[in-house]
């Protein structure tokens, strides 16, 4: 089955802000993160999701080294709802979103999949962002119709052929109702599914071909800035399971039906639509 491949281009063709993104990335995440790697305490947040000292060492430090490459607000995950919602409304000049570490459960138990996610939003709508995993090394890059990089290297796309009895969906359970995610418990029709707990590296993958199909039922902004940019560089094709148009949704709970082939997409919003008017 054709994949995305990488081209022989290389970095030239990234911005200065990009490149420099990507190195205050990989050095926020050498110094404050590994160093911390499966030996972290944590705490329960009042949503119950995770937060260590690693989080939030990190957003302070990318806090200082994103101004300095673009000297706008940042709005981190580890901020209170209610400062975040103050920078989202008083962003006119744009807004750096981070996450600093998406994925703190799989980080405190020593699962390899998480990730930092940066992206540099304008008008609300995202024009650099980048999501790298430090245990793989993996910094997946974009900006604005100038296409994806993956370690510097810019990726092509080739068409997968897989049709949807076929594919391996990404589905995160978790957060669908509980008619759907029961009928894709009892008739998946994807031939696999996977989901290993972070949104913005579920974006590259699915961007990657190493999932066909992705479905989530809720993503805060941080969570999709950066992945959903990448995603959509790499052709990808996305709505929300109520809707088309994506960028429509709520900022901070926006749902996710994707898939880089547009037959596959298609194919697999009606399934999921289906069997949400089977509910009703």
């Amino acid at each position: 089955m054709d994949k995305h491949i990488l081209s022989k281009a290389g970095s030239s063709g990234m911005s200065a802000w990009l490149k420099a993104t990507i190195a205050a990335v990989k050095l926020v995440a050498a110094e404050e993160i590994m160093p911390r790697y499966l030996k972290v305490a944590h705490q329960h947040k009042i949503d119950g999701s995770l937060c260590t000292e690693a989080d939030i060492a990190t957003q302070t430090a990318l806090i200082k080294k994103l101004q300095v490459i673009c000297n706008v607000p940042v709005l981190g995950e580890e901020m209170a709802e209610s400062e975040q919602q103050a920078i989202w409304q008083s962003s006119q000049d744009g807004l750096w979103c981070v996450d600093p570490i998406d994925g703190t459960s799989n980080f405190v138990h020593g699962l390899p999949y998480f990730a930092v996610s940066v992206a540099l939003l304008r008008g609300g709508k995202s024009v650099l962002g980048v999501v790298y995993n430090p245990v793989l090394d993996e910094m997946f890059a974009a900006e604005l119709g100038k296409g994806v990089y993956l370690n510097g290297e810019k990726l092509c796309t080739r068409l997968s052929g897989e049709t949807m009895a076929q594919a391996l969906a990404n589905v995160d359970m978790k957060r669908l109702d509980v008619a759907l995610a029961a009928s894709l418990a009892a008739h998946p029709p994807y031939a696999s599914q996977r989901n290993f707990g972070a949104s913005t590296l579920d974006w590259c993958y699915t961007a990657m071909g190493r999932y066909d199909l992705y479905l989530h039922g809720g993503q805060k902004l941080w969570d999709y800035a950066a992945g959903m940019l990448i995603f959509s560089e790499m052709g990808g094709y996305v709505s929300c399971i109520d809707s088309d148009d994506f960028a429509a949704g709520d900022v901070w709970q926006r749902s996710v039906i994707a898939a880089c082939n547009e037959t596959l997409f298609n194919e697999w919003k009606a399934w999921i639509r289906a069997q949400r008017l089977s509910e009703n």
